[in-house]
């Protein structure tokens, strides 16, 4: 009798197609041999393969020599953009260590928590390299190699946690490895120009503590590419982000639909491969980005799966899917028994094979990576995610739980909430994902007060916050008389309020430019703005609300820029310099965009 496997389409049973096992050391070394004259680093220096493995090499004998060995794990938190952040990441790995990524914006109080939770051996800062042991260990024996093997940790990338605890999910050498060689094989195979090689700039413009920055390295590294870091200001800013991609002729771009959304058309021009994940794809985008010359794919994948588990390339004029599994991962698709579904059904995305991770924490792991009986898989990742199962690929249809994406990072609501729950004053609280008329996906925290009479402090609130999470998940704060609830004593998120209560420009004085822009605010952002001096970054606003905003505010002044909001985040300074710039030609002759209004009144 056929087993349940027979019944899952073979185009999505790749387990046994994977690569060869080898390291991530190995790869760049043997890219470094095919071209040792290549240019690998591009932080406004040039580096060749042959200096950069050298260059590493005498890192990784100075990490050797302050006592870390093969098996350790090393903290990084370094200033994005500069070629020591990498160096620092690359001789990690030559030691035959584990990096541990924190983003240098992040609160000292994340970090500290990542790095404990880890138990890390030793940190690289801007200052340098610290090993945190009280005494130097023995010098390792002569016939001992440091070397990293496949089955030895390559990375620990922490991320969101639904019990308000973020998870350490651990990634090896042999999944590393198998993720980067399975996607050699995907793009640009059939470009008219040939496939990746020495002649590609890859944008590198990811935070190292977000698991897609492993895909920009290796792009380029696994192929004789070169990484160009973009600074992080420029990443932010969004949209500005695309002059500087002509500059700097970069070819390969892997981002957020979101962002590539908002780059001119002409910036990307340059660009023959550009990839997009960690978040919807628009059908709109699509038939707008991908051309003949340049290949579009939509990529799919947890971190504990290492990175990207199917993609698929995307054409004008067919629907979105986030594909087929690359060579070494298998995915099933099962319904609430845990059986695999016919084709055309809606299930649980399962996810086997070659790039399955593991998380620290043991009973975490075996909840997550536990057996799945009816396809004999001794370890597989349940997803969390609706899928459609359909010939061709697979269709995202949504979330299980409260886990959702909010500018192509992953949040687990929990985090939030754990951290909400426990600030001054607080009684009840919820955290829900709501949308801003302009279209931007924000968190809400929503709390009622045990002590009404002591009131809330919003921007205590937000400093509390801003110091224990990365800046992605600090929600803002509506402070409510109870919270909706419903039979069960849960709240009710369906029924908390949105917009929030009095959302709208609330001043009667400011000036004409002044007033247009406050509303262009409060379409973006979903909040109140009282007066001039109110700040968009206080307000909750975030690297694509500033984007967006510029966005609107080009339509009528197209020479202004996302890096003048961060300049003049005040309403009236930007105002202010708005009012001095010059207007769209013939602005008469031109419509206005109409400025969509939120509000109930006032408070």
């Amino acid at each position: 009798m056929a087993g349940p496997e027979s019944f899952v389409p073979q185009q999505y049973l790749l387990g046994s197609a994977a690569p060869q096992p080898r390291t991530l050391w190995d790869i760049i070394t043997a890219t470094a041999e095919m071209h040792p004259d290549a240019a690998a680093l591009d932080d406004g220096e040039i580096i060749t393969y042959s200096e950069l493995i050298h260059e590493v090499e005498l890192w990784a004998a100075e990490l050797h020599a302050n006592g870390v060995r093969r098996g350790d794990r090393i903290g990084i938190r370094m200033t994005s953009g500069k070629r020591e952040l990498y160096l620092a990441i690359l001789a990690t790995l030559a030691a035959g260590a584990a990096y541990v990524p924190v983003d240098a914006d992040d609160p000292d109080e994340r970090a500290e928590m990542v790095f404990g939770e880890a138990d890390i051996d030793g940190v690289f800062t801007d200052e340098g390299f610290r090993f945190l042991h009280d005494s130097a260990r023995p010098d390792a024996p002569a016939e001992e190699s440091n070397a990293p093997l496949p089955e030895d940790t390559a990375w620990i990338i922490f991320t969101s946690g639904s019990t308000g605890k973020p998870k350490g999910v651990a990634v090896s050498h042999r999944s590393a490895a198998a993720f980067v060689d399975a996607e050699a094989s995907l793009f640009l195979v059939n470009h008219p120009h040939g496939p990746l090689g020495p002649e590609d700039r890859v944008l590198a413009g990811l935070s190292v503590a977000f698991d897609a920055s492993c895909e920009e390295m290796w792009l380029a590294w696994g192929h004789g590419g070169c990484l160009v870091p973009a600074p992080r200001s420029l990443v932010r800013s969004g949209m500005d982000l695309g002059p500087w991609l002509i500059r700097r002729d970069i070819t390969v771009v892997s981002t957020v639909p979101t962002l590539a959304g908002l780059w001119p058309a002409e910036a990307l021009d340059n660009i023959r491969l550009l990839i997009v994940g960690g978040e919807a794809c628009s059908q709109e985008l699509v038939d707008r980005l991908a051309t003949e010359d340049r290949e579009m794919w939509n990529t799919y994948g947890p971190t504990e799966a290492t990175v990207v588990a199917c993609a698929q390339q995307m054409l004008p004029g067919r629907p979105v899917s986030i594909g087929l599994p690359l060579n070494g991962w298998d995915l099933v698709v099962v319904d609430k028994q845990g059986m695999p579904v016919e084709m055309g059904g809606v299930g649980e995305l399962v996810i086997g094979g070659v790039g399955l991770a593991s998380y620290l924490d043991p009973a975490k792991d075996a909840e997550k990576y536990a057996p799945l009986e009816s396809m004999g898989w001794q370890r597989a990742y349940r997803t969390g995610d609706h899928v459609r199962l359909e010939e061709d690929g697979l269709y995202f249809v949504g979330r299980v739980d409260d886990q959702v994406k909010i500018g192509g990072r992953r949040i687990e609501l929990g985090e939030v909430e754990a951290n909400v729950a426990a600030l001054d004053n607080v009684y009840n609280s919820a955290v829900a994902v709501q949308k801003t008329p302009g279209g931007e996906s924000v968190l809400v925290g929503y709390v009622s007060l045990e002590d009404e009479a002591k009131g809330f402090d919003h921007e205590a609130a937000h400093a509390r916050l801003a110091d224990t999470m990365p800046a992605a998940l600090v929600p803002r704060i509506c402070v409510m008389e109870e919270l909706p609830v419903r039979t069960s004593g849960k709240v009710d998120k369906k029924a908390l309020p949105w917009p929030l209560p009095g959302v709208g420009v609330e001043s009667t004085t400011l000036t004409e430019t002044e007033k247009w822009l406050a509303e262009l605010w409060v379409e973006t952002l979903g909040v109140s703005v009282e007066d001039e001096n109110a700040d968009f970054f206080s307000l909750g606003g975030t690297s694509l609300a500033a984007a967006t905003l510029v966005g609107h505010i080009r339509e009528r002044y197209p020479t202004v820029a996302v890096r003048d909001l961060y300049d003049h985040p005040r309403l009236g300074s930007l105002a202010e310099l708005i009012a001095g710039a010059e207007p769209r030609p013939a602005a008469a002759d031109v419509p206005m965009r109409e400025v969509t209004k939120v509000g109930f009144g006032t408070r």
